[in-house]
C-alpha cells in the first residue's frame, strides 16, 4: 500500500467516525500530528487525501455533504492568531480551504458558496492558506468551468490584489489548460490582470508584490498552451515601459518548457526586453 493509500483509509476511517457520532477530534488530531509543521512543507499527501474522501463522501449522500461543509468551513476558519504561519494548527485551515474547494466543485449549486469562502480567504496573511485558495479554485474549475470562470473575472473586476493572485495561480495549471476553453479563459483573465497591474498607482503594498511574484510564473504555461497567440502577447506586453509588467515577462520567458521548445522565439522576445 502506498503512503497516498494508507493517508486515504487512514482519512476515511476517522471522517466515517466523526459522521457517526459528530466527533471530529481523533480527525482533527491526526491532521494536525501529521501535518509536517512546522516545516519547510506541509504535508500535501496528507491534504490531498483529505480533500478527495470529502469530496467522495459529500457526493454520495446529501446530509453527509452538508455535515461535511460545516466541518471544512470551521476548519478554513482556524485564524492566523490561533494558527500562524509554520503553526501545526494551520494545516487545519490549509485542509478546510481545500476540502470547500472539492464540496463547492460537485455542483454549481455549491460552487457559489465555495467562492464567497475561497475569495475571502485569499486575503489570509498566511502563504500556505493562500495557495490553498489557488488549489481550490483548480479543484473547482476542474468540475464546474462554466460557472467558474465568469466569478474569477468578477474577482479581477472587484477584487483584491491577492484575489487576482488566487485566480491567476488557479486557473495557470498545466493539466488544466490542456482544454483549448480552459487555456483561452486563462490567456484573457491573464490580460485583465496585467492591465489592471499596468494601470496600478500603489505598487508597494504586500497584496501587489505578492501577485506581482505569482505573475512572474503563472503566464508562462498559458503561453505554452497557446503558443501562437500568447507569444504575440508576450511581444505586446515587451514593448511597455513599465518596470513590472518587463520583469514579469523577463521572468516568464524562463519558465517551463517555453525556452526549450521556442528557443528563438523566447531569445527575440529578450532582445525587445534589453
Amino acid at each position: 500500500m502506498t503512503r497516498k493509500e494508507t493517508y486515504i483509509r487512514d482519512v476515511a476511517r476517522l471522517l466515517s467516525g466523526f459522521l457517526a457520532n459528530g466527533n471530529a477530534a481523533d480527525l482533527l488530531d491526526c491532521l494536525v500530528a501529521g501535518s509536517g509543521l512546522p516545516g519547510s512543507r506541509a504535508n500535501r499527501e496528507l491534504a490531498g487525501a483529505f480533500t478527495e474522501t470529502v469530496r467522495e463522501f459529500a457526493a454520495a449522500d446529501p446530509d453527509d455533504q452538508r455535515i461535511l461543509w460545516s466541518l471544512c468551513v470551521g476548519l478554513a476558519g482556524v485564524s492566523p492568531e490561533d494558527a500562524p504561519t509554520g503553526d501545526p494548527h494551520e494545516f487545519l485551515a490549509f485542509c478546510g480551504i481545500r476540502g470547500v474547494g472539492a464540496i463547492g466543485s460537485l455542483s454549481p449549486a455549491c460552487a457559489g458558496p465555495a467562492f464567497t469562502r475561497l475569495v475571502a480567504a485569499s486575503a489570509d496573511p498566511r502563504w500556505r492558506i493562500r495557495e490553498a485558495v489557488a488549489m481550490g479554485v483548480r479543484d473547482l474549475l476542474s468540475r464546474q468551468r462554466k460557472a467558474v470562470i465568469p466569478e474569477l473575472d468578477g474577482w479581477v473586476e472587484r477584487g483584491s490584489w491577492l484575489a487576482m493572485r488566487a485566480a491567476a495561480a488557479g486557473i495557470a495549471d498545466p493539466d488544466l489548460l490542456g482544454e483549448r476553453d480552459i487555456a483561452a479563459a486563462a490567456l484573457q483573465l491573464h490580460r485583465k490582470i496585467l492591465i489592471r497591474v499596468y494601470t496600478a498607482r500603489e505598487r508597494e503594498s504586500e497584496g501587489f508584490l505578492a501577485l506581482r511574484t505569482a505573475l512572474g510564473s503563472t503566464l508562462a504555461p498559458v503561453v505554452a498552451a497557446l503558443p501562437g497567440i500568447g507569444f504575440e502577447y508576450l511581444r505586446q506586453l515587451a514593448t511597455l515601459d513599465d518596470p513590472d509588467i518587463r520583469w514579469i515577462v523577463r521572468e516568464n520567458l524562463e519558465k517551463g518548457l517555453l525556452p526549450e521548445r521556442y528557443p528563438e522565439t523566447v531569445q527575440h522576445i529578450r532582445a525587445q526586453l534589453s
